[in-house]
């Protein structure tokens, strides 16, 4: 009964979220059943326990921390060795034949989107022509062509190339995007589209100078073509999906949001990103109105957060982020934020403020009283604050965490995340070499 119910609310706040969210302008019946499909995807891989997920990933930090420390003089960038920065780099960066083995890519992911699989077991698609120049039947070797596909895909690139998406990429399930061995940007038009879909991987491309699209007649799939809406200018947009990691990208000058996940996506890791030059980085839930985004859980790991960004290093509404091990540099108005009474747990990250005497506060709360803030679960655990940064901590952790503080296994501390981030963004990577 109860998941009856919840699968009528979710429908019924599609519908009528449909002219100011998606981008779909006929809500057709392909389209109704995948949101079905989707909320049960989300009651699947909602973790009525985030703490643990959080101690797993916390615990691998530290043993890397470990390995490191004792094989620093090995480990040097300089002297031309390849050096592992982060436990989900560890897992392939230093491996010759990463390109003979792409697919191991796969069981890398740590946190809240360990589960992604993307197009693992599937055939490589290897992208040929970056070309973008029909919506309703795709050319053969593009990148919409492979996107829309049903089959689980590894998608890669045969050269260098830029892209420039018409229309949003509206991309299927089981798929991963894998731009290692190639420079690849998808910039100066549209950007991409995860709806109603679950186990996508994409790694290593740059995302910039997104700008919206009209919208009309685009294929989502290889037996679908439906009349969609406007796109809103978001470099990647998740809407109601699941088990998504965005790993190595890119990301600068959207029109709207460089990530977006809203309408009840979860198990989501976005991790070795580099972020800059942009007004709201990262939004997770988009509505006040909409409560089943309290399943959204959300792990954000070993990211750089540079300059010319302003704010949205999240905001989250209702649900839970993991904040670790990241690096925060000079924000223009503040770095997390949130509304709706999220669960926000900030463990070891690096936060170097402006020279703004009004931009020094990690944290903001928004569209809430002092004391319903206050009841907040916003935790700040190895945290470095510097040039005047502070965070604003609030809630009894104890009442809402079933688990005992003292358990969880710390990340690395503040003070390394320099290091831990160093080679966030999108790698140079050659085959037959350490990437």
């Amino acid at each position: 009964m109860e998941l009856a119910r919840l699968k009528l609310i979710f429908l019924f706040s599609f519908i009528i979220l449909i002219p100011c969210l998606s981008a779909i302008a006929e809500a057709d019946e392909v389209w109704r059943r995948r949101a079905e499909e989707a909320m049960q995807t989300t009651e699947q891989y909602y973790d009525p326990d985030p703490v643990a997920v959080a101690s797993n990933l916390n615990m691998k930090v530290q043993d890397l921390s470990k390995q490191t420390a004792a094989r620093r003089g090995l480990l040097n960038a300089e002297s031309g060795q390849c050096e592992a920065t982060n436990p989900i780099d560890k897992c392939w960066r230093c491996k010759e034949n990463w390109a003979e083995d792409r697919q191991a890519l796969a069981g890398c992911a740590l946190g809240f989107g360990s589960k992604a699989t993307g197009g693992k077991g599937g055939k490589i698609y290897e992208v040929t022509d970056s070309s973008d120049n029909n919506m309703e039947n795709p050319k053969v070797g593009t990148l919409r062509h492979a996107v829309i596909q049903k089959e689980p895909l590894w998608i890669i690139f045969a050269k260098d190339m830029n892209i420039k998406l018409q229309q949003e990429l509206v991309v299927q399930g089981n798929k991963t995007i894998d731009g290692r061995g190639a420079n690849v940007h998808i910039a100066n038009g549209a950007g991409i589209r995860l709806q109603f879909v679950q186990n996508v991987i994409i790694h290593g491309i740059h995302i910039h100078n997104i700008s919206p699209a009209s919208g009309g007649m685009i294929r989502d799939s290889v037996d679908h073509v439906g009349n969609r809406g406007p796109s809103d200018g978001d470099a990647v947009s998740v809407f109601s999906s699941s088990n998504i990691w965005l790993d190595h990208l890119t990301l600068s000058k959207a029109q709207d949001g460089l990530i977006d996940a809203i309408q009840g996506s979860t198990a989501i890791t976005i991790s070795n990103c580099h972020l800059s030059n942009h007004d709201k980085a990262i939004l997770l839930g988009a509505t006040d109105t909409f409560t089943e985004d309290k399943k959204m859980q959300v792990t954000v790991a070993f990211n750089r957060f540079d300059k010319g960004l302003v704010q949205r290093m999240p905001c989250i509404r209702f649900g839970f982020a993991h904040v670790v091990n990241n690096d925060y540099n000079q924000w223009e108005m503040y770095a997390i934020g949130g509304l709706k009474g999220p669960t926000i747990l900030s463990q070891g990250n690096r936060f170097f403020a402006s020279d703004n005497k009004n931009a020094k506060e990690v944290t903001k709360r928004m569209d809430c009283s002092p004391e319903e803030g206050n009841g907040w679960i916003w935790r700040s655990e190895g945290d470095v604050f510097l040039n005047g940064a502070y965070f604003n901590a609030s809630g009894d952790p104890k009442k809402q965490i079933k688990y005992e503080l003292n358990d969880v296994i710390k990340p690395a501390p503040g003070t390394e995340v320099q290091r831990i981030t160093k080679f966030a963004g999108a790698l140079v990577c050659k085959p037959g070499q350490q990437c």
